[in-house]
């Protein structure tokens, strides 16, 4: 007799039962996985797991899969960011890491451009952003340090198998409308806390006209959406992007990394959109939940537009800025800040020319690491408007408590850079 036929299964719990050494896995199950690879940086690793590994006499599991990177306190402002930037460089010569990546860039955008992401991982990250990795078709999630210490440690972790929510994409974006839009609309409906700590998977043609960096914003806002994994089938373009990135063709593996046709829908619930119809978005302070077209946005005047973070400053978002800002100038009175994600893309930037169209427009570029994103640098004054395409528009998230911090693509931001007011970037590209 052959044997019983497999249920169908989705992306999420195809990867999750590999990881944990099963054919198959059920939501809500709460299983033991062995971990690909761990990431960690400046802030959320080795000043955390220094002492805690100290205290346990423990060593880590396997350094082969263990990334550091220093991207948050970097370049050095002060004597507290020069301390913690300090212990982790020290701490990755004591124990002789061998992938350590400082100064050159944002972890989640750093991570795949070395190769280290690919289809079918599963893998953790001590930063809440680090759903980024699924772009690629691996599962990843963000944890906490002690977590890490666990992760560090034994090299395993449990996790409860979630539900998928798909969010499928019929049709394609309009000319001025991006990714960042799609998960500014997606946040707006479902709210912060709407992924319910699942798995959400991006599909539909929609998704599979994205470029991979685009792919990435869908990925990494995923944790806005309160989601524990952001997922997207790999395909061609994958392939090609991790080609590019050296990872040898044998590890990248398409099958059989997608969602099954009929998978039950206790598994995985569906909803549909039209992305051709999807107008730019802009989140409102202090939430990105707060989204509206930009139409209904109003009249509201900047004073600083700012271009960074691994949600908003990759080779693609800089060129979308470029678009809308070439052979213009920023309007008087606007500040217009630009913050490569990584050196790799910010010498594509310049050598496309797309850098010397943001100067040329009026931009100051600053270092490519986290920065304005995460408060540090004070590059955001107090009382300021600011329009910015980083992930999160809490109080005070950026630097400043009396900032009004909107969120938008970097279309839009651009297109508000030029005007002095939130700015529908179709306008001006018209």
């Amino acid at each position: 007799m052959s044997p019983p036929a497999r249920p169908a299964q989705t992306l999420a719990q195809k990867l999750i039962a590999r990881a944990s050494g099963r054919t198959h896995v059920a939501p809500g199950e709460i299983v033991s996985c062995q971990v690909d690879l761990a990431m960690f940086h400046d802030s959320s690793g080795p000043r955390r797991l220094k002492p805690m590994l100290e205290e346990l006499g423990a060593r880590i599991w396997d350094k082969n899969r263990v990334v550091l990177v220093m991207d948050h306190y970097v370049p050095e402002r002060d004597e507290d960011s020069r301390r913690i930037v300090r212990i982790a460089r020290e701490w990755a010569a004591e124990q002789q890491l061998p992938h350590v990546y400082d100064s050159i860039g944002i972890c989640h955008v750093v991570l795949p451009q070395k190769g280290h992401i690919r289809p079918g991982m599963f893998c953790v990250g001590g930063d809440s952003h680090s759903p980024t990795g699924g772009a690629f078709g691996a599962y990843m999630f963000g944890i906490g340090a002690t977590e890490m210490l666990g992760v560090v440690v034994t090299g395993g972790i449990w996790v409860r198998v979630p539900l998928t929510l798909r969010m499928w994409w019929d049709g394609e974006l309009a000319p001025g409308v991006s990714a960042k839009d799609m998960m500014l609309h997606l946040t707006g409906r479902f709210g912060m806390n709407g992924g319910d700590y699942q798995a959400v998977e991006f599909c539909g043609p929609g998704v599979q006209a994205l470029s991979m960096q685009e792919r990435m914003t869908l990925s990494n806002m995923s944790a806005e959406l309160g989601a524990q994994a952001g997922l997207v089938a790999p395909d061609a373009t994958t392939r090609e992007w991790l080609r590019a990135a050296g990872v040898p063709d044998e590890q990248i593996a398409l099958d059989p990394w997608f969602t099954d046709e009929g998978v039950d829908e206790r598994a995985a619930k569906t909803f549909r959109f039209d992305a051709a119809a999807l107008a730019p978005q802009v989140a409102a302070p202090h939430s990105p939940a707060n989204t509206h077209a930009v139409g209904d946005i109003g009249q509201v005047p900047i004073q600083v537009a700012y271009i960074g973070a691994c949600t908003g400053a990759k080779l693609d978002d800089l060129r979308a800025a470029a678009a809308v800002l070439r052979g213009r100038r920023v309007a008087a009175g606007t500040r217009l800040m630009v913050a490569p994600a990584s050196a790799q893309d910010q010498q594509a930037a310049q050598d496309e020319g797309v850098l010397g169209a943001l100067r040329d427009a009026g931009a100051q570029l600053l270092p490519h690491s986290c920065g304005a994103c995460s408060g540090y640098g004070g590059t955001i004054p107090d009382g300021a408007t600011v329009v910015a395409t980083t992930a999160r528009n809490f109080k005070g998230r950026m630097g400043s408590a009396s900032a009004q911090v909107y969120l938008a693509s970097p279309y839009t931001v651009a297109a508000s850079a030029l005007c002095g007011r939130i700015a529908d970037p179709r306008e001006v590209l018209a």
